[in-house]
């Protein structure tokens, strides 16, 4: 198994997610060990001595010029943990439960933030035997980090809160108990260094930069079967015209389209028809799905910096310098994780259009409503009620969380960034996406049908006979759910990329362009 060096090896959204499938194993190498303990011995050496160093030997936030003595350190820290953990609602996912940890590591690895080495290897222990902590949704602003989160995530390690433990959700000291193992005996500035950071928000936008780069490719894919079923022109998707306007994302997009239509035989029959053009949501793909895929670009590169950051406060740079300063802010995420849920909802947005424009009964061939004979039939009318739904809920959650700030901590943190709530709105949002996208290929196979015995070129060919072993075509009316649902498992699973990718190998063909290395992540 591959080897990750925390606090060494740069890590990136993919390489989070494997160590925390466990499809990577996560080290501290002897270097790092080095690193986190000269560090915990500076922090040691602040707190014997009479200087006062926030979080250290003072209290937290607006209690900075309060001196907490050597011998209350330990409580100090505690307290902190216990007293902010406020979180309400649901518990989030256990994978981004795991995710805050592998985050949390990589971040007090790098020997900047006066952790016992001891503190860290308990958390690599509970991510090897998954032991993870519960951790409510709710509650955090993303300013001084997602202070509520951090501190349920790190409640079970001194023996308090609650875990995820071989699928049950038990008491942190019944599971410790059962291990036979002590809860950690946190030391000075170990619970401030726990609970500041954006973990959270990081977390959540490594799942949107892993689900976003999934619905962009997916969304591509339904488009080009929907140009398939609506017999539209393959001109606007031509190399020449986008080097005049060289957006990566509109680059690859286009040339995306090209190699999965290659050789269609339904495009080569309408090549020299008197249909001027089509429209936008046919015609504009490569603009709309690539300016979400350059938004996408913006959101992988600014949460690979922040995963690989270290974001709590104080850092110590030596017993002698330490800078209370504000890398806990959520800010340079927050924007970022706005601009992507935007980026969703345009997807599922024109998505929705493509849909519509597809039930309209204005391609030659293929019926109004997708079916023969309509009437006794509603035919396909109603599943775009339902994306019509989803689109509209996705706009009212586009509103950016980062335009809003309420002062707490009695003033001290007078701006906050509500990146977390930012985060868990893209997410939800690409969850509606993928319901749309499901929708889509439902809708653009059946459009498809009309076309026999002239078929596409031979990776949308598999795509679309994939799809087909999967939902029947719709001859008369029936319950469309399970086929709707089955749709969006065939966007979710990636399947039909691999399918793509296997028979572009097979057949000699281009499936990836010359961009695609650069929205990899």
């Amino acid at each position: 198994m591959k080897t990750f060096r925390y606090g060494i090896d740069r890590l990136t959204s993919s390489l989070a997610l494997k160590l925390a499938r466990k499809e990577v194993k996560g080290i501290l190498t002897e270097e790092t060990k080095s690193k986190v303990i000269k560090s915990s011995e500076a922090v040691q050496q602040i707190a014997k001595g009479d200087k006062a160093v926030y979080g250290i030997n003072t209290g937290f936030g607006p209690l900075c010029t309060s001196r907490i003595s050597e011998s209350d350190t330990r409580t100090l820290q505690e307290n902190l943990l216990k007293s902010h953990a406020v979180g309400l609602g649901e518990p989030i996912p256990v994978e981004i439960s795991k995710l805050m940890l592998v985050l949390k590591v990589q971040a007090l690895s790098q020997g900047f933030s006066g952790i016992q080495l001891a503190t860290i290897e308990r958390m690599l222990w509970m991510l090897e035997n998954d032991m993870i902590p519960v951790v409510p949704l709710q509650g955090s602003v993303g300013a001084s980090g997602d202070l509520a989160p951090l501190s349920h995530l790190f409640l079970p390690l001194i023996g308090y809160g609650k875990v995820h433990l071989k699928g049950a959700i038990i008491s942190a000291e019944k599971a410790l108990q059962s291990y036979h193992l002590s809860p950690i005996q946190l030391g000075p500035k170990e619970g401030l260094a726990l609970i500041n950071g954006t973990q959270f928000i990081a977390a959540f936008g490594v799942k949107v930069v892993d689900r976003l780069h999934n619905v962009l490719t997916h969304a591509d894919m339904t488009g080009a079967m929907m140009i398939e079923g609506l017999m539209g022109s393959i001109k606007p998707f031509s190399a020449e015209l986008h080097q005049l306007r060289p957006y990566p994302g509109n680059k690859h997009t286009a040339q995306t389209i090209l190699h999965l239509l290659h050789e269609s035989e339904i495009v080569n029959s309408h090549a020299n028809c008197a249909r001027v053009q089509d429209p936008y949501s046919l015609r504009c793909m490569p603009q709309v799905h690539g300016a979400s895929r350059n938004a996408w670009l913006h959101l992988r590169d600014a949460i690979e910096t922040e995963i690989n950051s270290v974001t709590d406060n104080p850092v110590v740079l030596n017993a002698a310098h330490t800078i209370s300063g504000g890398n806990f802010h959520g800010q340079p995420i927050a924007l970022p994780l706005d601009y992507a849920c935007l980026a969703a909802s345009e997807i599922g947005n024109i998505a929705d259009r493509r849909i519509y424009l597809s039930i309209e009964g204005d391609t030659p061939g293929v019926p109004k409503l997708l079916l023969k004979e309509t009437g006794l039939n509603s035919g396909l009318m109603i599943p775009q009620y339902t994306t019509a739904a989803l689109a509209s809920e996705n706009k009212g959650l586009c509103f950016p969380s980062s335009a809003d700030s309420i002062p707490t901590s009695l003033g001290q943190e007078d701006h906050v960034s509500m990146g977390s709530i930012g985060a868990r709105k893209a997410l939800q949002v690409i969850g509606n996406v993928e319901k749309i996208l499901g929708v889509e290929l439902f809708y653009a196979a059946q459009a498809m049908d009309f076309h026999a015995p002239m078929k596409s070129g031979k990776i949308m060919t598999a795509i679309y006979e994939h799809v087909r072993t999967k939902i029947s075509p719709v001859v008369s009316d029936r319950v469309m759910t399970e086929d709707m649902e089955t749709a969006i498992e065939l966007i979710q699973s990636g399947e039909l990329v691999e399918i793509a990718k296997q028979v572009a190998i097979k057949e000699g063909l281009a499936f990836e362009t010359e961009w695609s290395e650069l929205f990899t992540y």
